[in-house]
């Protein structure tokens, strides 16, 4: 299995991370869609830095974790249970708040709606995805229960 899906997680980490740079520098396109338009034209502090900096710098993490789990000769199994973790992580957020938003749980605004339901959950399922794939794709032929025969290319 390839290893380019580590790369794709990373991918998609640093895109998220630039989002969140982005609205933390000032920036504001997305950002009522994204956390809805009182945090947006507020800006409270604690949002700023934990919601928009810590949000990026947590990509960022993420991104140099996907080329962790991009390298074949990766840091071993804790590096597979972080690849877990997050895959998880960003599941059960994405699923989550789309089946709140869809149950009609929270009150946010039609425009918010549309763009979390379009975009920003499925963006995280999506990231779950591609860390989840990620792990599986570092797991050697004798650990996925396959082994490997001289010649045939398994495990290069």
């Amino acid at each position: 299995m390839s290893h380019r899906y580590g790369y794709f997680a990373a991918a998609w980490a640093a895109v998220f991370a630039c989002v969140h740079f982005f609205w933390a520098l000032g920036g504001d396109v997305g950002l009522a869609a994204s956390a809805g338009e009182r945090l947006a034209a507020e800006r409270p502090g604690w949002f700023v830095a934990g919601g928009l900096w810590g949000v990026g710098f947590a990509c960022v993490a993420g991104g140099l974790l996907g080329l962790g789990l991009s390298r074949r000769d990766g840091c071993g199994r804790s590096l597979g249970l972080l690849g877990w973790a997050a895959a998880a992580l960003l599941l059960v957020r994405g699923i989550g708040v789309e089946l709140l938003i869809i149950l009609g749980a929270p009150e946010i605004s039609a425009e918010q709606r549309f763009w979390t339901l379009v975009l920003w959950n499925p963006w995280f399922i999506l990231g779950g995805v591609l860390f989840g794939l990620a792990v599986v794709s570092r797991r050697t032929p004798a650990q996925s229960g396959r082994t490997a025969t001289p010649g045939s290319g398994a495990g290069s």
